[in-house]
């Protein structure tokens, strides 16, 4: 356990609190008969819930935490504070094709990066009611709406059985084809960064993604499955999985219980 300053705290608190709100902005949109999708201009989709949860996520961290600078998904200036050592980094909604689809799989995201490392995560699940997030000490926490607390640690994986999550809506056969060199005993496909949450919870062994991403969509979960014991590793190898690129997109990773093993090689050929 780390010692946390009072800014530390702060933060946590103010994180978890912005989300949940969030949660409430996207549910009355969830709820209602227009959801206001449309395509952006990269193609990807928008909706009136990402819109008001970014604006309301957005001007609450600027009025706590002044100093500290904030990139949202849907705020394309903010994009411009690549490389910066400390800033906040939120996707208000991410999974929307779940949220459009009406599938409850989409969560609020918000994390703190500090020097390309997220320290401090929240992901707010608000159609599941499920909240996992990080301590200021260390650790992380998960409940469920109008649950208590409890501790969340990451599993210890059998290599033998293990437990795989994939996504929903992004699953390709390149990601089918690296599940296969693997012996899985379940592999269930969920939405928007819960599949980090899941293994954080020990609810799952690993995660691989081999698919585009951007760094608000994983940077929550990234927190919350560090304090719970896990990794996230570059697919290529390369270190850890890092924030404040240019450009903001991430590379192909493995998100894991330290006690699963990665395999390079097709499952058969390391038995043989």
């Amino acid at each position: 356990m780390t010692v946390p300053t009072a800014q530390d705290i702060s933060i946590c608190d103010e994180i978890l609190r912005l989300a949940r709100a969030a949660g409430e902005v996207v549910m009355e949109v969830y709820e209602s008969e227009d959801l206001g999708a449309r395509s952006k201009e990269d193609a990807s989709p928008v909706t009136l819930a990402d819109e008001r949860a970014d604006a309301l996520i957005g001007a609450g961290l600027r009025a706590a935490f002044p100093d500290i600078p904030v990139v949202t998904e849907e705020d394309a200036d903010s994009h411009a504070l690549a490389g910066a050592d400390r800033f906040f980094l939120v996707d208000p909604l991410d999974g929307t094709k779940e949220f459009i689809k009406r599938r409850g799989e989409f969560t609020v995201n918000i994390a703190l990066i500090e020097n390309g490392a997220p320290v401090f995560g929240v992901v707010h699940a608000p159609a599941l009611g499920r909240t996992f997030w990080t301590q200021a000490d260390g650790g992380a926490l998960a409940a469920q709406t109008g649950g208590a607390p409890h501790p969340i640690h990451v599993a210890e994986a059998d290599d033998s059985a293990l437990r795989v999550v994939a996504s929903k809506s992004h699953r390709d056969a390149a990601t089918d084809d690296y599940i296969a060199r693997y012996d899985v005993a379940e592999c269930v496909s969920a939405g928007s960064s819960l599949k980090f949450c899941l293994v954080a919870a020990g609810e799952a062994d690993f995660y691989p993604r081999l698919g585009r991403t951007m760094e608000w969509d994983t940077a929550a979960g990234h927190a919350v499955l560090k304090a719970a014991g896990g990794v996230v590793d570059r697919f290529d190898g390369a270190g850890p999985l890092l924030y404040g690129k240019p450009g903001w997109e991430n590379p192909f990773f493995i998100a894991r219980a330290p006690s699963a093993t990665v395999r390079s090689e097709p499952k058969s050929a390391a038995n043989e």
